[in-house]
């Protein structure tokens, strides 16, 4: 402890004694460090939004697919034919006999529209759309501001009828009730349709709620029959009864759309079924590949935080062989020389990634505090860091160390 704490104070001075070679170094390794806090800070926060999202949307809920969307599939560029193309599409019908199932609690027909919306002069392009049945409040967590739902009657008849979100109806009706007015609809470039505004809805705050402010909501046969809005991958948003686990649900839908297709025991089902964790999973293996790309990134900073450390304590070394050698003339051992120059240099790095770990964190909030993306700085990651400037520190050091530790003593002194 007595050697480290003497080379800890000589490290100091030898900083203070080489400012600007010393400032290059620690540059480079703060950059390194920052790059690990900063990303690791940004991917903590998002994954554990969405990790909450899914936990508010319901744990129990899935969803009926035509084809599995979390995993990645390759397109044949020679036949130019999309991964689900001999996959059958979810029909109504089939959606009316799962929701008549014991387990299930709700059913309901969804698929994406992206709209065009008009009303009071003002028009709003690119709003994310979906077209439902009306049980869909129960699995898109929020409150009604304003207005109601459409019903089943609405939905079973085509009535023109929608639900938007709060800041849609401010951005098109401002500080008027927008319950009751009318809207121009328009999809896919088509003509614009009548339809009337029955709701506002207000999703449950979280990061998609950031992401899409503006959204609406229409009955599925409206989109069907007034925009000729496009159902090929439409799916079903289940939610099970509480009292019955998941899997047995999971287990009565797959049972029952495999007999209504006709599948036999050794076939393969050609729907997919995507559970709330699957959607964890998926997000945990990009999330993954961004910590290799965020590593990579900063490796490249502690190289040239590592290359300086070779050079300014290659430079000390030189500018005091004559205090080395007076100290093994009077009883320094090597390994003292070694352990010395070794702490220096890992003093060096670590002022580096303290420099870092600040300048990260400020990263990160800064960005958290401009953008609805969450920061949550993870213990990891500053032990990592700390972890990965230190070990550079050593390992760039040592060659110096061992240089200095081998010099001898009369040789040293006679040093000019």
């Amino acid at each position: 402890m007595g050697a480290m704490g003497e080379g800890f104070w000589i490290a100091l001075g030898a900083m203070r004694s080489n400012k600007i070679r010393a400032g290059l170094t620690v540059l480079g390794v703060a950059i390194g460090v920052s790059v690990v806090v900063a990303m690791a800070a940004l991917i903590t926060g998002i994954r554990s939004s969405l990790e909450e999202a899914f936990e508010a949307s319901g744990p129990q809920n899935f969803i009926v697919m035509r084809f599995d969307m979390s995993e990645v599939r390759e397109v044949f560029a020679g036949s130019g034919r999309l991964p689900w193309w001999n996959k059958p599409k979810i029909t109504p019908l089939e959606v009316q006999r799962i929701a008549e199932l014991p387990g299930v609690r709700e059913a309901t027909v969804d698929f994406d529209v992206v709209l065009t919306i008009s009303a009071e002069g003002r028009r709003v392009a690119d709003v994310q759309g979906s077209a439902n049945s009306a049980g869909w409040p129960d699995y898109t967590i929020g409150d009604f501001v304003a207005g109601r739902n459409f019903i089943h009657a609405e939905v079973e008849h085509s009535q023109p009828v929608i639900v938007i979100s709060e800041p849609l109806a401010g951005e098109l009706f401002g500080r008027l009730d927008p319950i009751g007015k009318s809207v121009r609809i328009s999809e896919g470039g088509r003509s614009p349709e009548r339809f009337t505004v029955v709701g506002v809805y207000q999703i449950e705050e979280n990061v998609f709620s950031e992401a899409a402010q503006y959204f609406a909501i229409l009955p599925y046969t409206a989109a069907w029959k007034e925009l000729k809005a496009s159902d090929e991958m439409l799916a079903v948003l289940v939610v099970p009864e509480e009292r019955i686990l998941p899997a047995e649900v999971e287990d009565q839908v797959i049972g029952l759309l495999r007999t209504m297709r006709g599948l036999g025991p050794g076939e393969e089902n050609n729907f997919a079924i995507i559970r709330s964790s699957e959607l964890v999973d998926s997000l945990n293996q990009l999330t993954s590949v961004f910590f290799v790309v965020m590593v990579a990134l900063s490796s490249v900073g502690l190289m040239v935080g590592g290359v300086g450390v070779i050079g300014i304590m290659l430079i000390s070394v030189t500018e005091r062989t004559r205090e080395i050698g007076i100290r093994k003339a009077v009883g320094a051992t090597r390994r003292e020389i070694l352990w010395q120059f070794l702490v220096e240099a890992g003093v060096l790095t670590l002022t580096g990634a303290a420099t870092g770990l600040i300048l990260g964190a400020g990263v990160a909030y800064m960005a958290e505090a401009a953008t609805p993306i969450p920061a949550a700085i993870p213990f990891w990651s500053v032990a990592a860091g700390l972890a990965m400037a230190l070990l550079t520190g050593m390992l760039f050091g040592l060659l110096p160390a061992m240089r200095a530790s081998k010099l001898e003593p009369v040789d040293a002194l006679r040093h000019e």
